[in-house]
């Protein structure tokens, strides 16, 4: 195997969920480069990939269904400040933490919805109906957003929705 192919792998291995432009920067290795080298991973059954709202992540190939979606959406910043919200706080109410974070309630509910569906957290009605958040699994999510932290491109990314969204709303 290839030295850049060692340092793929090695990476992926160390930083589960990472997708490719990060492979790029962190790696300083050109875009076809990178390419190449995944898809020959890929095909030697060295790593996996995940395809989850409009990125492609990286794992090695024994991470497991649920691991692979929370940390893909760990590296959203967003997503990853309304799972540290439920660490810290507990269950609580879709507004208080929109307000918490500062995000607009369509934000909130576009990575509520994402969580939900990767099993990340719980929507949990009470006998009149209203929502309270709960995370599925909160020693893992935990032990995963003290593993992950998102690249500053995915933060800048999730800021300028944030200043949309703002913008929008007034």
């Amino acid at each position: 195997m290839s030295e850049t192919r060692k340092r793929i792998e090695r990476h992926v291995s160390t930083d589960p969920g990472v997708h490719f432009n990060e492979l790029v920067r962190t790696l300083d290795l050109a875009p076809g480069q990178v390419q190449y080298h995944v898809a020959r991973l890929l095909d030697a059954d060295r790593l996996d990939r995940e395809r989850l709202y409009g990125r492609t992540h990286y794992f090695p190939p024994d991470t497991g269904e649920w691991e692979r979606g929370a940390l893909s959406l760990c590296r959203r910043e967003t997503a990853r400040d309304v799972l540290a919200a439920l660490i810290v706080s507990g269950p609580q109410r879709p507004a208080a933490v929109a307000d918490e974070l500062g995000v607009a309630r369509s934000t909130l509910e576009w990575h509520l919805d994402h969580l939900v569906e990767q099993g990340v957290a719980r929507k949990e009605r009470d006998e009149r109906g209203r929502v309270t958040l709960v995370l599925a699994r909160p020693t893992e999510t935990a032990r995963l957003l003290d593993a992950v932290s998102p690249s500053l491109p995915e933060r800048m990314l999730d800021r300028f929705t944030r200043l949309v969204d703002d913008l929008l709303a007034e």
